[in-house]
């Protein structure tokens, strides 16, 4: 399947070589573009949501090899997008979805593995409304979920600190799975600032929130890797009061985390809700949209007003402006 074709490609070449074995050369030679296309991408969540969207095209046409995209038409990809639309599937995932497919065919073009693109020329579905999807705590609900690991176990400690990054620093899963701990550390003007990696490899500096910086230094002085500066700061534990694993705690870890202390607290979101809370709350508090815009790593500000309810507050409506 195209999902393991990367593996195709050699990691390494001959050791102290400069120069390709004839092997190697010729094993390169035959990659099908397709597998070559994959490879290529190398953000990681770009691939996965690219590979999930032709592995489904390709169950959904009956493609098994990648020399049998040749035969794809366009009659091919207008029943899988109404398919994608019946099956419930929002305006922007099967416009995602469909852009997936069109980038892999722009590249068999380039490379003469077929002789058309069939997806252009396909109409997309109108994108969603700009009303946020996700929703955003109150801040009652978002002060309960800070306060809900109340023990004093090694877990409770690195939970709090969890959620406090995600609720005041408006923290993607995988950017907080990515922190180091040396990236908790940096001054910049003498306040102290996170460090993010965040999407297509741009980096950010967050300052930090003076209660998360106190967590994090309580769960590193608990856990005991507080010196391992290129360590992960945020990992999954072996029991409840002692012993962090060396490996970092993943996207999926943190959303069963904040799923299971909502759920306690008769909560159904998941972790991206606390993203959306930590940016609807800094802009019903005035804060600059442009500001929260370089605060969340959004590339589009347009993606920062969805965020934006200050325009939608029941009491700022004419309704209650009117005097009889």
């Amino acid at each position: 399947m195209l999902a393991r074709a990367p593996d195709q490609l050699p990691t390494q070449t001959t050791p102290g070589a400069r120069l390709l074995t004839a092997a190697e050369f010729h094993r390169l030679a035959e990659v099908p573009p397709a597998v070559e296309w994959f490879a290529n991408l190398t953000n990681a969540q770009t691939r996965r949501a690219y590979e999930a969207a032709v592995a489904d095209f390709m169950r959904f046409a009956g493609v098994a090899e990648p020399e049998e995209f040749r035969g794809v038409t366009r009659a091919h990809v207008i029943a899988w997008r109404d398919a994608l639309v019946r099956r419930g599937l929002g305006g922007s995932t099967v416009r995602h979805r469909l852009a997936a497919l069109a980038s892999l065919f722009d590249y068999l073009c380039e490379r003469n593995a077929v002789t058309h693109n069939p997806v252009k020329g396909v109409e997309r579905p109108k994108a969603d409304s700009g009303e946020g999807r996700t929703p955003a705590l109150g801040d009652h609900q978002a002060r309960a979920l800070l306060a809900a690991p109340a023990d004093d176990t090694l877990r409770s400690k690195r939970d709090r600190a969890i959620l406090s990054m995600l609720l005041f620093h408006a923290l993607r899963r995988e950017e907080l799975c990515k922190l180091r701990v040396r990236d908790f550390r940096h001054m910049r003007k003498g306040v102290p600032h996170l460090k993010v990696s965040g999407k297509g490899g741009k980096t950010r500096y967050v300052p930090l929130h003076p209660g998360t910086n106190a967590l994090v230094h309580d769960y590193l002085e608990a856990a005991g890797h507080g010196a391992d500066e290129a360590g992960a700061l945020f990992r999954p534990l072996r029991n409840n009061r002692t012993g962090a694993l060396a490996q970092a705690i993943t996207p999926d870890g943190v959303y069963k985390l904040v799923r299971a202390y909502a759920a306690a607290l008769g909560f159904d979101i998941g972790a991206h809700a606390l993203r959306a809370t930590a940016a609807t709350n800094a802009l019903d508090h005035q804060a600059d949209i442009a500001k929260v815009q370089e605060w969340l790593g959004h590339a589009n500000i347009a993606t920062t007003r969805i965020y934006d309810h200050r325009r939608t507050k029941p009491e700022d409506s004419p309704t209650f402006k009117v005097s009889y």
